[in-house]
């Protein structure tokens, strides 16, 4: 698998449904129109024989982003304006859902599905081959996606050294994956992503001393399986393999790594030598992605 997307990722926000789906009832209800200026677009509507959103756009009431929330939250797949939420704008598969870097999105989201997903598998390693390589923003980005298919997804801050996930998603709690593995927190400290369709994020926590020991540790395999049998899709962000051997732990534990790789930053000798020593470990290279996300 193969594949290079340009930076720009975005967050989804999911608001709640309303008792009218229709085009009209969701302009209605997110005051795009008021309904004086709905009746005016029923008319229109009725004299031209024309959508609703449409003889909406020609009076000049909406634009062409409001028909499109309007519609993607018909078919459950809402996401966000530009200016609305918390998160960073480099969550692309949020602001811009229907931009060419989300396309390649959910063409690896389809790929990974039929190559590793599709073989009982529910768990997965991204990781970038070496510092910088944009593997954090990748597997956030690639979180929504599998979110916004309706899996229950769930995105682990796995990198111990350089987590990055709490600034992504503004995560408030402070404990996560090294708290729980040190038997200082449960699976509590989970947050649910609200504005997002079922999605989870499970920050790095306490940045410990010892990060390959604890994601070495048995019960690092008993929380993966908890994981498992809660959620349809489990990814972990795991630290670059050229930041020591704390991913090639996580590696040996989940079995699949999909590798992330920088246009004119990663080398190609670093990426065979990371590849070999995964294979030696008996670790399945599931693909590799180039992305120039920061």
């Amino acid at each position: 698998m193969e594949d290079s997307m340009n930076p720009a990722l975005h967050p989804v926000a999911s608001a709640p449904r309303s008792t009218d789906s229709s085009i009209g009832g969701l302009l209605l209800e997110s005051g795009k129109i008021t309904p004086e200026s709905a009746e005016r677009v029923l008319r229109m509507q009725k004299e031209l024989g024309i959508r609703f959103g449409e003889a909406a756009q020609r009076l000049g009431l909406v634009t062409e982003q409001d028909i499109q929330q309007a519609l993607a939250r018909q078919f459950d797949y809402p996401y966000l304006q530009q200016g609305q939420g918390k998160y960073t704008e480099l969550l692309v598969a949020a602001y811009q859902p229907f931009s060419a870097q989300v396309e390649a999105l959910r063409a690896v989201r389809s790929q990974l599905m039929l190559r590793w997903f599709a073989r009982e598998r529910k768990s997965l390693v991204i990781a970038g081959v070496s510092s910088g390589d944009g593997a954090s923003m990748f597997a956030a980005n690639l979180a929504v996606v599998f979110s916004q298919l309706g899996e229950r997804t769930l995105l682990v801050d796995a990198n111990l050294r350089r987590p990055r996930q709490h600034q992504v998603f503004d995560l408030q709690g402070r404990q996560g994956l090294s708290d729980a593995l040190a038997g200082r927190a449960d699976q509590g400290v989970i947050e649910k992503i609200e504005p997002f369709m079922s999605l989870s994020v499970l920050g790095a926590g306490t940045l410990p001393p010892n990060p390959q020991e604890l994601l070495s540790r048995p019960v690092f395999a008993d929380l993966n399986r908890e994981l498992e049998a809660q959620y349809d899709i489990v990814l972990y962000d795991g630290a670059a393999f050229g930041d020591g051997s704390d991913s090639m732990a996580l590696a040996a534990r989940i079995g699949g790594v999909l590798l992330v790789l920088h246009r004119h930053h990663t080398r190609i000798r670093d990426v065979n030598a990371t590849v070999a020593m995964l294979r030696r470990n008996g670790t399945e290279v599931v693909g590799t992605i180039m992305v120039d996300f920061p």
